[in-house]
């Protein structure tokens, strides 16, 4: 694929200048387009969703973010969990409404908050895509009728439905990916082509699997949901599918939409938006999928660790569990030395054996180093010992960057790659399911800011190879490689970035889309 090129500081100024989008955050009030920006209602899907909807409300537009009922309850307890469309533009001398508003879609039977484990996940799925299709659509009516029309819809991948409900409104849509460009190339290769060379080494992890565009990858490196039968894949699978058939559908309706431009066909190709940066992953956003522009624009992350723009933007905004009490963990990190503690969190879906929790705390209290242990939901086997400090949940961002933490032991989710890399602290990794096998090799292979935790032959990690791993990621190679990408992901998101154009073009560019119909 031909790079995505950010736009400079000068193209950006004449393109605000002639879209009527101002270049600075909402300096004249009048927001020229509305982003309705849709989450599937997890904490790792809403998390990064509910930044890029932020930052699109720091570029001026007017966004409305949308998760589920139940999701929404949690995230605002006080409130109604009906729409709530925001007010219409302001009339001359009245002051400008909030840029970001909140109004949830229904998902039926499942809005009383259903427990993930305990459900028919299969017909969660079915509800999720049958109900909240219509109640999206119905709140974009609402939005229209109440003077602030959508002129485009972003959504993230367990979502799909909100391109067809854009669709079907005659908006514009575009995929938000939050998992790291590589995933999506290896996704996208898997639905066109390499599912069959997938399944046959499926029983050889340490293949070599080549995928077009894409780092050297092993069996064992590629998401679960391509290589184990878990409940979960079985749900979660067929989802993705859908997704890639309705990007092959906008590429479809792309290519019948090509212009004649002095005599030369012009392609128009479908942009996603990815929670990436150029400098982090420049071969795979290029090389990755041809027939896609894979846009990064993060990491998103809140802005007082990243551009700084925002310096009371501490926080997601978006936690579904409720954190310990702040001035507990805080205070004890006070009273560490800086870069000592080990960090151990397995973020908020993740669940680990009791003997596993045991080994894990068998090398913490060997290593001799103080840890903080995030144990969500169940302590059995968890201690704090005589250097340690367990607790329920916590605001992860504020413990990153914290001067004490001097390594994180994660299940490698997305989102605590990212964060970890944002805050330079040297990773740990125990991947569980789902894009984290990739996200751990991409850490230790391709960028050296932490290594994979090797689990014996019963998948259980033991306390000799956690405490080897800690011993290796407190050195100073490691902790060198995570502080230069610190930098560079700060360098990517703050005014000017590659990060930041990206995200300005994009939103200078939103267009209404030209539809047809795919043979």
């Amino acid at each position: 694929a031909a790079p995505w090129n950010p736009p400079s500081q000068l193209q950006l100024q004449l393109s605000a200048e002639t879209s009527g989008l101002s270049p600075h955050p909402a300096m004249d009030g009048r927001p020229s387009h509305h982003f309705l920006v849709v989450s599937f209602p997890a904490q790792g899907h809403i998390n990064p969703t509910l930044q890029l909807a932020k930052r699109f409300a720091r570029l001026g537009a007017r966004v409305t973010f949308s998760t589920s009922v139940s999701a929404h309850r949690r995230l605002f307890p006080s409130t109604s969990p009906q729409p709530t469309p925001p007010p219409p533009p302001p009339s001359e001398g009245e002051a400008a409404p909030p840029l970001l508003c909140y109004s949830p879609y229904s998902i039926g039977e499942y809005d009383d908050d259903p427990v993930w484990d305990s459900i028919d996940q299969h017909h969660f799925m079915s509800q999720l895509k049958a109900v909240g299709s219509r109640t999206l659509a119905e709140l974009a009516r609402d939005l229209a009728e109440a003077g602030c029309p959508v002129t485009c819809v972003v959504y993230n991948f367990l979502v799909p439905w909100a391109a067809d409900v854009a669709r079907d409104l005659g908006l514009p849509s575009s995929l938000y990916w939050i998992q790291p460009a590589a995933v999506f190339g290896v996704y996208y290769h898997y639905f066109h082509g390499y599912a069959d060379l997938v399944a046959s080494l499926r029983e050889e992890p340490f293949s070599p699997v080549d995928l077009p565009g894409l780092p050297p990858l092993r069996i064992r490196d590629l998401p679960s949901l391509l290589v184990s039968e878990s409940r979960e894949d079985g749900v979660f699978l067929p989802a993705l599918e859908e997704l890639f058939r309705c990007l092959d559908r906008h590429i479809c309706e792309a290519a019948a939409a090509e212009e004649e431009e002095e005599g030369k066909k012009r392609r128009s190709k479908v942009r996603v938006l990815v929670n990436t940066f150029d400098a982090l992953e420049h071969d795979a956003l290029i090389r990755a999928v041809d027939a896609m522009e894979l846009v990064p624009v993060g990491p998103t992350l809140p802005s007082a660790y990243t551009d700084g723009v925002d310096g009371a933007d501490t926080a997601y905004g978006s936690d579904l569990f409720q954190p310990d009490a702040k001035e507990g963990y805080t205070g004890w990190l006070d009273s560490k030395a800086d870069k000592s503690v080990v960090y151990v969190s397995f973020g908020s879906f993740s669940v680990l054996s009791a003997r596993q929790r045991e080994e894990i705390c068998l090398a913490l209290e060997g290593s001799g180093r103080p840890y903080l242990w995030v144990a969500r939901g169940n302590r059995d086997g968890v201690a704090e010992g005589e250097s340690g400090m367990v607790v329920e949940w916590c605001s992860q961002m504020e413990v990153l960057s914290h001067r004490a933490v001097g390594c994180f032991v994660t299940h490698c989710g997305w989102n605590s790659t990212l964060e970890s890399m944002a805050c330079g602290v040297p990773t740990v990794g125990l991947p569980q399911w789902t894009d984290q096998a990739t996200n751990a090799r991409l850490a230790e292979a391709s960028w050296g800011t932490g290594v994979r935790a090797e689990a014996n032959t019963e998948g259980l990690l033991e306390a000799v190879e956690l405490r080897r791993c800690l011993d290796l990621v407190m050195g100073d190679e490691i902790r060198r490689n995570a502080a230069a990408w610190r930098e560079k992901a700060r360098e990517a998101v703050k005014q000017g970035g590659s990060s930041d154009r990206n995200l300005r073009a994009f939103v200078l560019q939103v267009h209404a889309p030209t539809l047809s119909t795919c043979d």
